[in-house]
């Protein structure tokens, strides 16, 4: 059962609605697994709205670095996102890039382990231009190695554009 699908696209390219959709088709009762911090309360209500419009048929999971804390063993799990979790690594590790990298890549080796269909979705953020803060830069580096290091070891790799997903790998 192991398989990695990565979706990526730029920002509302329907790349998380299409990875929910997906993740039904695959099972009755799919996981979300949300990497986002939760900074302020109008962002907990966000996260309570989307809570609620995905339905009772999901598990909602939140972490924000450390996946594999979580036993998803057999089951369809959506990591929404990855750009989130980088930030998080990114923030903690005080914008050490090399160490961020390694820190992510342990990590995504360590929780794909698993036996389960794992659905990671990602943002381009380098098909923009060129931040002019030098912090940005270095992390859109970093996001654009994990989203290789990721589509490198993934069974299938989707590109969003404008809705509608494009097969890549």
């Amino acid at each position: 059962m192991r398989r990695i699908i990565l979706i990526t696209g730029g920002q509302r390219s329907g790349k998380s609605r299409h990875a929910q959709e997906l993740a039904k088709s695959l099972s009755p009762h799919p996981i979300y697994l949300a990497t986002a911090r939760i900074w302020d309360e109008e962002f907990r209500q966000r996260v309570a709205r989307h809570q609620a419009d995905r339905g009772p048929e999901w598990v909602n999971l939140e972490e924000d670095k450390f996946l594999n804390r979580h036993c998803v063993e057999g089951q369809v799990v959506v990591i929404d996102c990855v750009t989130l979790w980088c930030t998080n690594f990114f923030y903690d590790l005080q914008s050490r890039t090399d160490e961020a990298l390694k820190a992510i890549q342990a990590e995504f080796d360590s929780f794909t382990q698993q036996d389960a269909c794992f659905i990671f979705v990602t943002n381009e953020l380098g098909m923009g231009g060129v931040a002019m803060d030098p912090v940005q830069r270095r992390f859109t580096d970093l996001q654009g190695w994990v989203n290789q290091y990721i589509a490198a070891r993934a069974d299938e790799v989707i590109l969003m554009v404008s809705g509608i997903p494009v097969t890549i790998k």
